[in-house]
């Protein structure tokens, strides 16, 4: 299958960074948002024939819709997709997978849904600062799940590597897991951290004080908290399990705070991870299977280009 017409569904940071990314490349592409004001800055922006005014319009001749809404609107739009009577593919940039796998099964029974999340944004939201480059180059996880049919999961993978991603197969499970660890507890830390600062007679002190590592630690606590709230919530269980194993490792440093050898082979021990990351990787290539594929993936591998039956990948040296 080819996808030669993209419908996105919500217009703001990430969806409309991508109908710019698709207008840049001059491919066939609308939008849609249900905020009239959204859409006029899309048209004044990008034409009137790159906005619809109303959803059925979006998809009609569509061979891809994508979801880029916040996860607590996901279940309007997959029943005015129903309401609609679209039956085609499906996928959705939300930060969290399993949820929005679970409501496309009961809305939207009969999609085929292809979830993904480019990992990419800002602490900032809306239309108002979407960037066509936003989502070039950035790692883009797509769930290769049981009931995906490889021929789908391949037809999202080369639209989201020719957009600019590069493409790590995954389950929804996984993906969820690994996000709670790398994204959604950041969220968590720079919130604690910006409330502690704040804290107590030093803090208006503390904050004046406040510089790079407070800055650089701190940044997404600035993100618009239904977005944040929604990520964090939505994958309750996975963060809750993070959260619990960063508590043990922050009683590990305390406990060693007053014995200097001990302290300096924990903090080593961080240093030669972030020295290290990303990992340095080599090109390989992989038959287009579905195990061969989550194997990549599962490594810390991604795909860069996709052939007729193998694809060219970047997975971390040993």
């Amino acid at each position: 299958m080819q996808i030669t017409r993209t419908a996105v569904l919500g217009l703001g940071l990430i969806g409309g960074s991508l109908l710019l990314r698709l207008a840049k490349m001059q491919a066939s592409a609308i939008g849609y948002d249900a905020d009239p004001g959204t859409r006029a800055a899309v048209a004044d922006r990008l034409g009137e024939h790159a906005v619809a005014s109303d959803l059925a319009a979006a998809i009609e001749g569509a061979d891809l819709v994508v979801l880029a809404v916040p996860l607590p609107a996901v279940p309007v739009v997959l029943s005015a997709l129903a309401e609609v009577g679209y039956r085609g593919l499906l996928t959705d940039v939300t930060s969290v997978k399993d949820p929005v796998r679970a409501l496309v099964s009961t809305e939207l029974a009969g999609a085929r849904w292809v979830g993904g999340h480019p990992m990419a944004g800002k602490e900032s939201s809306g239309f108002g600062v979407a960037d066509e480059d936003l989502l070039n180059g950035c790692a883009w996880a797509l769930c290769l799940d049981d009931e995906v049919l490889l021929d789908d999961w391949l037809a999202v993978a080369r639209w989201a590597l020719a957009v600019g991603g590069r493409v790590t197969p995954l389950t929804s499970e996984e993906h969820d897991t690994a996000v709670a660890r790398i994204s959604h507890l950041p969220h968590v830390v720079a919130a604690a951290l910006t409330i502690g600062a704040a804290d107590g007679p030093v803090g208006p002190a503390a904050l004046g004080l406040g510089a790079g590592s407070f800055r650089d630690a701190t940044r997404v606590a600035a993100t618009r908290v239904a977005l944040t709230a929604a990520m964090c919530g939505g994958n309750a269980l996975a963060l809750a399990v993070e959260v619990d194993a960063l508590i043990e490792r922050l009683t590990s440093a305390r406990q060693v705070l007053t014995d200097p050898e001990a302290l300096s082979d924990w903090l080593e021990s961080a240093r030669a991870i972030r020295a290290n990351w990303p990992p340095p990787g080599a090109k390989a290539s992989v038959r287009l299977t579905r195990d061969e594929l989550l194997f990549l993936g599962r490594g810390g591998g991604y795909l860069i280009e996709i052939h007729e039956s193998s694809a060219d990948v970047i997975q971390p040296e040993a």
